[in-house]
């Protein structure tokens, strides 16, 4: 296992992160935070609060599950049930710019289940999406507006993302 991000580079990618949001939205448009579980909800939690601080307005956040929306929901190679839990978008998605995060994009799979399930439930000015780690590997013609982190970790490799909220530790691991 290998550390690839500690506590202190992962507020730093949040803090750039923000202002690289901030710097490409317009003021006059509206913005939202919606994070996909479970990671992404964190991150997105936390993106929002600083772009409310920093914008002096309240930038709503809410919380996205995939699962009824992934392309592997009936594989025949998977072993077990999936556990479906609750989207939690308290506001209306219509004409806001929508910055969708999620805490690793590789595949480009679970963005592309996240703009799916985004879409059924209104229509976005645009869909931006935000990720703490950008590693090699896509499989869709799908890229992240903001990434944090480069990673070219290896096939068969997983990129681990761990935050003290959900955690009680705050790294990012390649095992």
């Amino acid at each position: 296992m290998k550390a690839i991000l500690n506590s202190g580079q992962i507020e730093q990618i949040l803090k750039d992160l923000t202002g690289r949001i901030i710097s490409e939205t317009p003021r006059e448009l509206d913005i939202a935070v919606i994070g996909i579980r479970s990671r992404g909800e964190i991150l997105a939690q936390r993106l929002s609060s600083r772009l409310s601080q920093q914008l002096g307005k309240d930038v709503p956040h809410g919380t996205l599950d995939i699962t009824l929306y992934r392309d592997d929901l009936n594989s025949p190679q998977g072993t077990s049930q999936p556990q479906v839990r609750t989207t939690e978008i308290g506001f209306d998605i219509d004409d806001k710019i929508i910055v969708l995060v999620d805490d690793v994009l590789y595949t480009g799979r679970s963005t592309r289940a996240a703009m799916d399930a985004l879409m059924d439930l209104g229509r976005p000015r645009a869909i931006k999406l935000a990720v703490l780690v950008d590693r090699v590997g896509r499989e869709l013609p799908i890229q992240a507006d903001y990434a944090g982190y480069k990673s070219d970790a290896a096939p068969g490799k997983l990129v681990q993302v761990f935050l003290s909220e959900s955690d009680g530790k705050e790294e990012v691991v390649i095992e």
